[in-house]
């Protein structure tokens, strides 16, 4: 049995000691059009995002009955990017945090690169997925990724737009083992500010047995960046009311801190 709360100790002292211990003067963005990082993810779903050589990111994730994870990823290569996650629900509030089993991996390769009429393409494999974890049905609420192919165009429009697009297929399966399909589209507002809207069609979520409607879910959100490499970002999800048995939308909001190494 793996002893939970020492995993998660040992995680977010590393987490703090990485973002304390390296110069601010080399602090990233990833919002607005004065980013100088991609973004990795819409809501729950890869874009085809990675981290450049030698830059790290910690994320935090709080959402709804008090659950929340922590991740950290860090740009191995200018294609490759590793990461693990760690949480659990109920972690905020009263009564015993309901610590999930496993941590999350991450890991995402790019294999083409962005050019005028051609997309950046990557594939990656995510065991993280959003909101809690039911133990009963052996997966997330929002099912993690599993593997996937990301599809990425950005355009210059009053700043940036990029249109994202994905196929994956989640290893969260008892209930649906179906491939998946995704797309969404990313604005900059500014220099600081970045808003997207996904469609997750959620086709691997729709067998009577599953949690899903058939609706599929419409996510939207919103990304600051404030300066010295954090962001943050305020999530409405499930806008679609795709749940067969859960509240229609849920909120979260994710803390992130983007560095590169000295």
């Amino acid at each position: 049995m793996i002893q939970a709360k020492p995993i998660l100790n040992i995680f977010c002292l590393i987490a703090v000691f990485l973002s304390f211990g390296s110069s601010k003067a080399n602090a990233q963005s990833t919002a607005g059009s004065s980013a100088s990082e991609e973004p990795r993810y819409l809501f729950n779903m890869p874009t085809a995002g990675v981290l450049q050589r030698g830059v790290y990111a910690i994320e935090g994730w709080a959402y709804g009955g008090g659950g929340s994870f922590v991740s950290l990823s860090v740009g191995l290569s200018e294609q490759l990017t590793f990461g693990i996650a760690y949480g659990a629900g109920n972690l905020i509030g009263s009564g015993s945090p309901d610590w999930n089993e496993l941590p999350g991996v991450m890991v995402r390769y790019r294999i083409f690169e962005e050019e005028l009429n051609f997309p950046a393409i990557t594939i990656g494999f995510e065991s993280q997925g959003r909101e809690n974890y039911l133990d009963g049905a052996n997966r997330f609420e929002r099912k993690s990724p599993g593997f996937f192919a990301a599809a990425t165009k950005n355009y210059a429009l009053l700043g940036f737009i990029a249109l994202h697009g994905g196929i994956n297929y989640s290893l969260e399966n008892d209930d649906d083992k179906d491939l998946n399909f995704y797309f969404g589209v990313e604005k900059t507002i500014g220099k600081e500010l970045s808003a997207y809207a996904q469609y997750d069609a959620a086709i691997n979520d729709n067998n009577k047995t599953a949690l899903g409607d058939g609706r599929g879910y419409l996510d939207m959100g919103l990304r600051w960046s404030l300066g010295k490499g954090m962001t943050i970002e305020l999530n409405l999800a499930n806008i679609s009311d795709n749940f067969k048995h859960l509240d229609a939308a849920s909120r979260s909001v994710r803390l992130e801190y983007v560095h590169r190494f000295d």
